[in-house]
């Protein structure tokens, strides 16, 4: 009698086709309503839901896929996304995954900028202050974090350092891009590292014509948008130019965004400082990705665009380079990853970006936060429970604004 047949595991099972965009965006609707945590955890339940459970795709093409959208500048976990619905369902998979996984938490916070533009006194509430001392945490934490894992020796720690220095010196735009070219040229021309060993390629459907298309209007926008908001009157422009910009050059985490967004929308009077570290700190309350604190400052903004269709436009904004990386890089990924030179840049640019973050730690993080012993003391208790007692951010942010509530009214 012939054995019976066994059922696949997930890392021998071809990835599955044929989806629609409504199975893709419900899918994603309850990961972006449940998904806590940071990018690292979106992955882990991303893994959990496409492989193990939904069985999309398998362990191998999952690990490549992540591989490339952590080699990417942009938000990674929102990255896979894209290409978990393109994969699946097309491009009305791709949008569909992306909207189901983040229009929870960008409308949350949407309806927290008109909570702080609309009620007396909120903006200058203990519980608003209770939100920016969390955001001082969480920042500490990412730069701990991240400095361990992008800077493990001297070289990168002096790279970082370096960025540092020159953002705290050069407090603009300019500044943090000079920061992170000088350290990307640094990497490739200092630093050597071992070669990674090649994997599976991702079966996404994306034409190398289709690439070279969304990597043209990449590089297009990315040079174009500061020329164009030069010739064109009113603030606007500029704006737009700053949150492209930012979502262009996210290196290393979500958190970088903080200070790429702020040397946009604070000097030019969008947002206050204390707006702004108010709504970043609401942000970590939120699940799905970091970047939808964009719709945040959009809804705050004093201006020209402002409310729901601010909010709504610059969260489309800031995620437009990621999605045209991830999908231009897609066919060229196997042959991209694996030149020496390309991975020794990325390390110092990822070196960079650790001071890039440090120094907003202490500017506008910091000095704009820390004022008594009591703001110093909730701030260490918070970075405390995160780094050693790893707390999530959500019990941590709501424990913040109670203090901020009860003690630093």
């Amino acid at each position: 009698m012939p054995p019976e047949p066994v059922a696949p595991s997930p890392e021998s099972t071809a990835p599955a086709r044929g989806g629609s965009p409504v199975e893709v965006f419900l899918a994603f609707l309850r990961l972006g309503l449940t998904s806590f945590g940071g990018p690292v955890a979106h992955l882990g339940y991303f893994r959990t839901e496409f492989v193990e459970r939904r069985r999309w795709l398998d362990d191998r093409s999952f690990s490549d896929l992540v591989a490339l959208c952590q080699f990417l500048p942009g938000p990674a976990s929102s990255q896979v996304g894209m290409a978990l619905g393109l994969s699946r369902a097309g491009w009305l998979g791709c949008l569909s995954a992306w909207l189901g996984f983040t229009l929870p938490s960008a409308l949350a916070l949407i309806l927290v900028a008109y909570g702080v533009q609309h009620w007396a006194g909120l903006a200058a509430s203990g519980l608003v202050q209770g939100l920016k001392v969390a955001a001082v945490a969480v920042v500490a934490q990412a730069v701990w974090g991240m400095s361990r894992s992008l800077c493990p020796d001297k070289p990168r720690a002096g790279l970082a350092l370096l960025a540092a220095l020159l953002t705290l010196v050069a407090p603009t735009a300019t500044g943090q891009l000079a920061a992170i070219a000088l350290a990307g040229v640094a990497g490739w021309w200092l630093l050597e590292l071992p070669p990674q060993a090649p994997v599976a390629h991702v079966a996404s459907g994306v034409s190398r014509t289709a690439g070279i298309a969304a990597l043209a209007l990449f590089a297009v926008l990315l040079l174009g948008l500061p020329l164009l908001s030069g010739l064109l009157d009113g603030r606007l422009p500029g704006q737009v130019e700053g949150f492209y910009r930012a979502g262009a050059l996210v290196f290393g985490g979500g958190h970088v965004v903080l200070p790429l967004l702020q040397a946009t929308v604070v000097p030019s009077g969008m947002v206050t400082d204390s707006g702004f570290l108010a709504g970043y700190g609401a942000a970590q309350a939120m699940p799905g990705p970091l970047f939808a604190f964009a719709a945040y400052l959009g809804a705050a903004s004093s201006g020209p665009l402002g409310g729901w269709a601010g909010g709504l436009l610059f969260l489309a904004v800031i995620f437009l380079p990621g999605f045209l990386l991830v999908v231009g890089a897609l066919p060229f990924w196997d042959s991209l990853r694996q030149r020496a030179a390309i991975q020794s840049a990325l390390a110092g640019v990822n070196a960079g970006v650790v001071g890039l973050l440090l120094s907003a730690l202490y500017d506008p993080v910091w000095t704009g936060t820390i004022h008594t012993r009591a703001d110093f003391a909730v701030a260490l208790a918070a970075f405390g429970l995160l780094v050693l007692a790893r707390v999530s951010p959500l019990v941590v942010v709501l424990m913040c604004a109670a203090a901020g509530f009860a003690v630093l009214g």
